[in-house]
Parts: C-alpha cells; structure tokens; sequence
C-alpha cells in the first residue's frame, strides 16, 4: 500500500488567498464601522455643544435696554459677552481654553438674540421674554476609509432656549 497524503497538489495556497480576501474584506468593515461611531461623535458632540452654548447664553444679561427691540436675522456681532458664549460652546468654559471637544473655530458659531413682547407690553430680552440661538454651521467632517477619502459638509445645528436672564448688560 501506497502512501496518501491529505493535501491535493492542486490546491496549495488556496486557504491563504481565501484568508486574504475574507481578511481585506473584514478590516475594511471594521475600519468602516469606526469611521462611522466618529461621525455619530462628531453629531452628538455638536448637538450637545449647541445646547451647551445656548443653556450658557439664555442667562447673559441683555445688551438691549428693556423696550427696546432686539431681533437679529443674522448672527450678532454686538450681542452680550459673544465671545465667551462661543468659547463656552466650543470649549466648555468661558476662558477658551482646554481641549475642544469638537473641531470648531469660532467663526462657525453664531448667537441669534430675538425679543418678544412682554405682558406690559415693552418689547426685551429677560425672564420669560425673548430667546437667544446658537447654531454651529459650515463644519466639514472628514469620513475616512482606505481607499475612499471624504470630506461631509455636516447640517448646521441649532438650539434656541427662552430668555433666562433678570437684567441688562450695561452699554
């Protein structure tokens, strides 16, 4: 009797080109599904930096004396302590320091006052009376795999929160 041998000479190599493929396929998945939870990331972190800076700006004095209007319908530029409201939103203090959470320069934030009407019938920015938004636009996020590089222009996030403060910001 002769002897047999279990692997067919046909056959050499195929288990390693089979791991190669199914291995390829398998990393590039799981880079895949990592790519993706940094986006989710990137979503809630701008989504909880908004409420952040919004929550932060609804208890800032006004800058607008009370029966006077104050309606924007674009980003303020002479609204209330701005500059510690976006370094609020972005870094979580009013200083500006620390690490950011998300990579957003201060250009992208943008604070809305609006004044509505109170029961006496002056028109401000207080307890109960007016809101303030603060959005974050213009955020590209940069999706990346092997082999496929893109770069998302992410929605524009927007929080408005009713007017909290009880005074106004000297001028």
């Amino acid at each position: 009797m002769g002897r047999q041998t279990n692997t067919k000479s046909g056959e050499r190599g195929g288990t390693l080109i089979e791991f190669a493929v199914v291995a390829s396929v398998f990393f590039t998945m799981l880079i895949a599904i990592c790519a993706g939870s940094a986006l989710y990331f990137t979503h809630n972190a701008m989504v909880e930096a908004t409420r952040r800076g919004a929550r932060f700006a609804a208890t800032q004095a006004a800058n607008s004396t009370p029966g006077v209007p104050r309606t924007t319908s674009s980003c303020d530029t002479t609204g209330p302590k701005l500059t510690d409201i976006k370094n609020y939103t972005i870094y979580g203090n009013t200083a500006g320091t620390g690490p950011k959470l998300i990579s957003v320069d201060p250009t992208n934030v943008c604070v809305e006052y609006s004044a509505t009407p109170t029961p006496s019938g002056s028109i401000g920015f207080g307890v109960g009376t007016g809101a303030v938004s603060v959005s974050i636009t213009g955020y590209t996020f940069n999706f990346v795999i092997p082999g496929i590089n893109q770069q998302i222009n992410m929605p524009s996030y927007r929080t408005t929160v009713a007017g909290e403060s009880a005074g106004t910001f000297p001028n």
